[in-house]
């Protein structure tokens, strides 16, 4: 039997010295805030918020202040639990048992009915030597096929989107653009709440900008807005077509960027002429007066900077959504300039890193496993016989599920996610589940609806038990700590990878990847040639001095204050005084793209409408989001905090318009039912203006909003349309809070 001690269990790295402090960078939201980590005899008791990082500038939202407290919960994982076939119960194995079955399982399966039936779903939460790991073990080392991660349900849109209009996918921007802009266009984005230290940063900007929220909700970010364009549900592609056409007909265009560095933009032109002002506010529900307004300011204030989110993302015409906000900028001349740029702001922690590295729907590095010379690359970068790696792109998440569902995949395992309660019309995802022959769940928590449903659990370390990279939405790598041990016999999920490459038989093709950082040398030469080049960072101590470090960083660049400038690169807005790099790039400012012409692309379609509109049964608009700071998507870590749990209700609320009360006859704080053709739930009702006539929210982190959402997908990006179902309320006249 291996010895788990030799994969890293109960040690702490030996350079933290007790009683200091190091930094580490926040394992919740894309934000990617830096830490103080505070240590008694070498171990993490407290945190605050790091003073000097170029990204949160001494703030922290309640998340980050509350990041050590999951670390310490009851229903820890901290041995591996296999389910007895007599009794239907979890019982503790130790790891040679759980690995063996692990193996044997997942290789019978595989054996009797081909590598395409098992697949694996992961997480934009681990670290991404991690990811790469976990995608280069499962497709190179074990010779499976499709796996995803759960990226695919925030940012596989930007992610679609980036790509066919530039190139790569490349978010051009940095957080100082939030106070370089003197227009900020938020689409689909409640910045307040989902990321609430980039709101601060709005804030800090002393250009008396105008702030654009474009949301059918009047939220926190639009209370605050100088221009609130409440449209309805769903037509935002309407509405971005209609202003493209007014910025047309009135002339407000960078006709010298157009010319010298895009495509397509004639035929754009000719498209949206026919979303004229009268037929966009008929669709948007909308005055022509806010759109020529709306349209005016995008045309002529000098820095324009557009914001979304998942409210964008998460739609059945998503990615032509998101292309439609980048055909804004690039009409413009919006990009590559400070305070301006069509920025796509990430949701979970490492998403960027899912979407580089993860090896899930693209090739390690941001290549293409349809591309026989980008398999070549790796093949030999990796020291791996080309047949090794697969000429097949994987299923997406909803696909995988659809084959589970169908019997073609048989033996799933899930890391770091929580399925059952986070997919789209969750109920069927469950029975889904419950079909499988063999599921594993790699998770910190025995307790999550996913891990309810396992016959294999895994015990994994959390965030700040372990050591890796995050990569934030404006492409910073920072570095991750490990400043706790893991409770138990519970391991980090490099060492678990470790281990199931040994028990597999293939550890032979990983002799590169013995640690995270020795996995980080080998993330830096997959990068080489590519958009997101890191040649250029040594190792981790360089991330630490440099206060994390944005991609490209390539090998000889030098990035001195007076000395040679990248192309790539504007000059610095944050600069700390213990080092010399510029602590904010840009992307494009030479207007140079991806693509083989050097151009980026006007990409465009029809709106098309939801498969799912309301009607005499189900009158209402279901919207969902973000509820409060405190609350992190299923509320898996974020439950743990006492803290975090008086910042919101425990139960789930509906919010109603009074309109809507009033007729219905809903009292506030009385319990209702929200129905949809595939559920009832019970929630309490909030009877608020924020919410319009004819449309409801609930919050996304109660396990009861995915039982009514309806699964619909972008046919570009395959990701989920979270934001629209159809609903009726019903009062429950007997129960009452």
């Amino acid at each position: 039997m291996l010895h788990p001690g030799e994969f890293g269990l109960g040690k702490v790295p030996a350079r933290l010295q007790p009683d200091a402090t190091t930094r580490s960078i926040c394992g919740f939201c894309s934000t990617g805030c830096s830490l103080d980590v505070h240590l008694q005899s070498g171990m993490a008791v407290n945190l605050t918020p790091t003073a000097d990082y170029p990204v949160n500038l001494g703030m922290a939202c309640p998340k980050g202040w509350e990041a050590l407290t999951p670390l310490a919960a009851p229903d820890r994982a901290t041995q591996p639990l296999l389910r007895n076939p007599k009794t239907g119960k979890l019982e503790p194995v130790d790891w040679d048992e759980a690995m063996q079955v692990f193996t044997l399982k997942f290789r019978a399966l595989m054996d009797q009915h081909g590598p395409e039936s098992v697949a694996f779903l992961s997480t934009g939460q681990i670290c991404t030597e991690e990811m790469a790991f976990l995608g280069a073990l499962w497709k190179f080392g074990m010779g499976a096929l499709h796996g995803d991660s759960n990226t695919r349900q925030c940012m596989a849109t930007s992610h679609v989107a980036y790509k066919q209009s530039f190139g790569f996918d490349a978010p051009p921007y940095t957080y100082a653009d939030f106070e370089e802009s003197d227009a900020l266009v938020f689409l689909g984005s409640n910045l307040c709440i989902a990321h609430p230290i980039l709101w601060q940063r709005v804030l800090r900007n002393k250009k008396n900008p105008e702030i654009i929220v474009v949301d059918p909700r009047r939220t926190e970010t639009a209370m605050n807005a100088t221009q609130h364009l409440a449209l309805a549900p769903k037509s935002d592609l309407t509405l971005l077509y209609g202003v493209a056409n007014l910025l047309v007909q009135n002339h407000w265009l960078d006709r010298a960027f157009i010319e010298q560095h895009t495509t397509g933009f004639a035929e754009f032109a000719e498209f949206v002429r026919p979303f004229t002002p009268d037929m966009v506010a008929a669709e948007t529900g909308l005055t022509v007066g806010q759109l020529f307004r709306f349209a005016e300011t995008i045309g002529t204030r000098k820095a324009v900077s557009f914001w979304w989110t998942m409210g964008v993302n998460q739609s059945h015409e998503a990615v032509r959504t998101a292309q439609a906000i980048i055909n804004l900028a690039l009409m413009t001349g919006n990009i590559g300039r400070p305070g301006t740029g069509p920025n796509s702001v990430t949701g979970q922690c490492n998403a960027m890193g899912s979407r580089l590295y993860a090896n899930a729907s693209g090739l390690l590095g941001g290549r293409d496993f349809l591309n026989a010379e980008h398999r070549a690359e790796v093949a030999q970068l990796l020291h791996l016989p080309v047949e090794r790696i697969p000429a097949k792109n994987s299923l997406a998440y909803d696909q995988i599920l659809e084959a589970v569902a169908e019997g073609k995949i048989k033996g799933l395992w899930v890391i770091a996610t929580n399925t059952a309660h986070s997919w789209i019309d969750s109920a069927r995802a469950t029975g889904a589940l419950d079909q499988l022959e063999f599921l594993v769940v790699q998770d910190m928590f025995t307790t999550t609806d996913t891990a309810r449903h396992a016959h294999l659990i895994l015990p994994a370390a959390g965030w700040g038990e372990k050591e890796g990279t995050f990569i934030n939405s404006e492409r910073r790598f920072g570095h991750v700590k490990k400043v706790s041990r893991a409770p138990g016999q519970a391991l980090s999920d490099f060492n678990i990878f470790r281990l199931v490459a040994e028990y597999w038989g293939c550890a032979e093709m990983f002799t590169q990847w013995t640690s995270p950082q020795a996995a980080f040398q080998v993330l830096k030469k997959l990068s080489a040639g590519q958009p997101c080049d890191i040649t250029g960072i040594e190792d981790y101590r360089q991330l630490d001095a440099a206060g994390g470090i944005q991609w490209p960083l390539t090998e000889g660049m030098n990035y001195e204050v007076g000395g040679m400038k990248d192309t790539h690169a504007d000059p610095v807005s944050y600069l700390l005084p213990h080092n010399s790099y510029l602590q904010e790039r840009r992307l494009f400012a030479d207007g140079k793209f991806f693509h083989a012409d050097g151009r980026a692309k006007f990409l465009f379609d029809p709106p098309r409408r939801m498969a799912e509109p309301v009607d005499g049964e189900f009158p209402l608009v279901m919207l969902t989001g973000r509820g409060t700071s405190a609350q992190w998507h299923t509320n898996t870590r974020t439950a743990k905090s006492a803290v975090l749990r008086t910042l919101y209700p425990a139960n789930p609320y509906v919010e109603i318009s009074p309109d809507d009360a009033a007729r219905l006859r809903i009292e506030p704080n009385t319990t209702v039912a929200v129905v949809s053709r595939r559920a009832r739930a019970e929630c309490t009702a909030v009877v608020t203006p924020t919410v319009r006539a004819g449309q409801v929210f609930v919050p996304m982190h109660y396990d009861v909003t995915n039982r009514l959402t309806r699964a619909e997908f972008d046919p570009h990006s395959r990701q989920p349309s979270y934001k629209y179902c159809a609903v009726r309320l019903e009062k429950i006249e007997k129960k009452s809070l």
